[in-house]
């Protein structure tokens, strides 16, 4: 898949200092010894000083903000350091919730094995959640992260009893179309694939400040996956 990506193609809004993308699941922002193509070496193929402002999980889709030249880097470092960047996620979580404003703040300490936790001895991080939709067995979350810790969102849902649809790292089921479809058939002898191929979190708005001063919001809309799941959600409620 990713040998086919190009650049351009997902870009969503730029100006002569950033570019914002509207990013693939299952490519990587960095480096990745799994695959040679990556979303920094991408950006570089258009711009040899293009550095990326902050990072997205692989199998997470979404807006990314990337920086065309090192002033445009440093201010929207120093944006989100002082959390002045406004980010909105939308996740597909296991059961129903009912969330108006509710507010997750934990301590996550990051594991040696790539995982995080909820822990006393680990970095604060704050959550927004807010139910956007509820289905029959699942629902549909916004969530606003206002600090930046790895696996955040997820691990926040995760500990709130709502684990993210697919993320079968922190409690997430994979979503079968079975489950919700009424008189739902296969084939003799195959076997019913997930719907959604990855935990069903996507990256849906960024709102910031130009090197001019401007404040710009830019949504990036759901990939195939995440808009399909969705689909199917709303069409079986």
């Amino acid at each position: 898949m990713a040998q086919k990506i190009k650049f351009r193609d997902l870009v969503i809004w730029e100006d002569e200092d950033y570019w914002v993308i509207n990013k693939p699941p299952f490519i990587s922002t960095l480096e990745d010894r799994a695959l040679s193509i990556n979303i920094l070496s991408l950006a570089r193929e258009e711009n040899p000083a293009a550095q990326v402002c902050h990072r997205l999980d692989k199998e997470t889709s979404g807006a990314l903000i990337i920086a065309k030249n090192p002033e445009a880097y440093r201010h929207m470092s120093m944006q989100f350091e002082a959390r002045k960047v406004e980010k909105v996620y939308h996740a597909v979580a296991d059961g129903i919730h009912d969330f108006n404003d509710e507010v997750k703040q934990d301590k996550i300490l990051k594991l040696s094995n790539g995982t995080v936790k909820i822990d006393r001895a680990g970095k604060e991080a704050t959550t927004t959640l807010n139910t956007l939709q509820a289905y029959k067995f699942h629902t549909l979350v916004e969530c606003k992260p206002l600090t930046g810790r790895m696996h955040q969102i997820r691990i926040h849902l995760a500990h709130t009893s709502a684990s993210i649809t697919g993320d079968t790292t922190y409690g997430g089921k994979l979503f079968y179309l079975s489950s919700v479809k009424k008189k739902f058939n296969l084939k003799k002898e195959v076997e019913e694939q997930p719907l959604i191929k990855r935990l069903a979190l996507h990256a849906y708005l960024l709102s910031f400040d130009t090197l001019k001063g401007k404040r710009e919001v830019v949504n990036a809309a759901y990939p195939k996956d995440f808009k399909v799941l969705v689909h199917q959600l709303e069409k079986n409620k």
